[in-house]
């Protein structure tokens, strides 16, 4: 029997719509000082931070993601039924299973949808991002929530200053949805890992390996652990080694950009980004003073800073990046569409 099956068409995929949230508390520098040696001077010059905000106790990662679907869906003005598929990506979720994506698909009412979590760190936004536009690219689906989203504060050591100055928590949504004629979208990216670097940055127990117990909590492993050294030197070159490939591959110049957003994890690397990229500051999206790194949550955030800023217009090409910890590593490269 010959059974012939109908070919899906190729289209592009866009962002079509951007929704965030910050938790009102803030936790400044002044107040870290009072609970670590640190002050507000030595948080600035290496790290760029002035303050960021926390969650009061029993917010959990799904309650932000709640609340910046819900004002991505607001701005597109559809109705959370008509979204097929809600991919969270996070690194504290509300608990290791069901997936935090299940419990925000109940929360927004998109009955029918279906979806996961992703966790790749400070990469997860990128990540996710590309799955739910190769989702819509295929044909498949039509309509895909991406959120990034990390309760930090829940995972943090607030008696460790080498941590504990730098997250904060925070949830950014976009929706992805096909391209109408004359858009492109998204373009291109270029995503790596290196397990290797898995030490320099991590939180010990909690999974399968060092599962909870009276030892793991005595020794402060469900914590974040972070070779700060190790981390920098690599997200240095990793950043600009992995944007110069995806302009080169498409042609691109650092000088055809409208905008590079990339992961706010530290001002320097930022800043030394740019520099190497040959971008001018007026550029560069950097909001880590407000908000900290807000890990899966930091591009969306400043793709709304940039909306806010207007330094992100209609047709603009923007450049995403970021290096996380696994090592993860990723860019992107799109045109914005609204």
């Amino acid at each position: 029997m010959t059974i012939e099956l109908r070919p899906r068409a190729s289209q592009r995929a866009k962002i079509s719509a951007l929704g965030t949230y910050v938790p009102p508390r803030i936790l400044n520098n002044a107040d870290l000082s009072k609970m670590v040696d640190t002050s507000d001077e030595w948080i600035m010059q290496r790290l760029g931070i002035r303050e960021r905000h926390l969650v009061e106790p029993g917010v959990a990662t799904s309650d932000m993601a709640v609340e910046a679907a819900r004002r991505c869906l607001a701005r597109r003005g559809i109705p959370a039924s008509e979204v097929e598929v809600v991919i969270v990506a996070t690194v504290t979720p509300d608990m290791l299973f069901p997936a935090t994506a299940c419990l925000v698909q109940d929360k927004i009412g998109a009955h029918g949808a279906w979806g996961f979590d992703l966790s790749a760190a400070c990469s997860g936004f990128l990540y996710a991002l590309q799955v739910g536009a190769k989702l819509v690219e295929s044909g498949v689906h039509s309509k895909v929530l991406v959120i990034g989203a990390d309760t930090m504060s829940s995972i943090i050591d607030y008696t460790d200053r080498a941590t504990c100055v730098i997250f904060g928590d925070g949830a950014g949504a976009v929706l992805i949805e096909p391209a109408e004629q004359g858009e492109i979208g998204l373009i291109d990216f270029h995503h790596e890992i290196d397990g290797s670097g898995a030490a320099a940055l991590n939180m010990p127990a909690g999974g399968s390996l060092h599962p909870a117990s009276p030892e793991t909590v005595a020794g402060r492993m469900h914590y974040v652990h972070q070779d700060g050294q190790a981390v920098y030197k690599y997200a240095v070159r990793k950043m600009v080694e992995t944007t110069t490939k995806v302009l080169h591959a498409n042609n691109i110049s650092a000088g055809q950009l409208g905008c590079f957003i990339p992961h706010q994890a530290n001002r320097r690397i930022i800043l030394s980004t740019a520099e190497r990229l040959g971008l001018p500051l007026d550029r560069v999206i950097i909001n880590i003073d407000r908000f900290g790194n807000t890990t899966a949550a930091t591009i969306p955030l400043a793709m709304q800073t940039a909306l806010d800023e207007h330094r992100l217009q209609r047709e603009s090409l923007v450049l995403l990046a970021s290096v996380g910890a696994g090592f993860t590593v990723g860019a992107c490269l799109l045109r914005w569409e609204f």
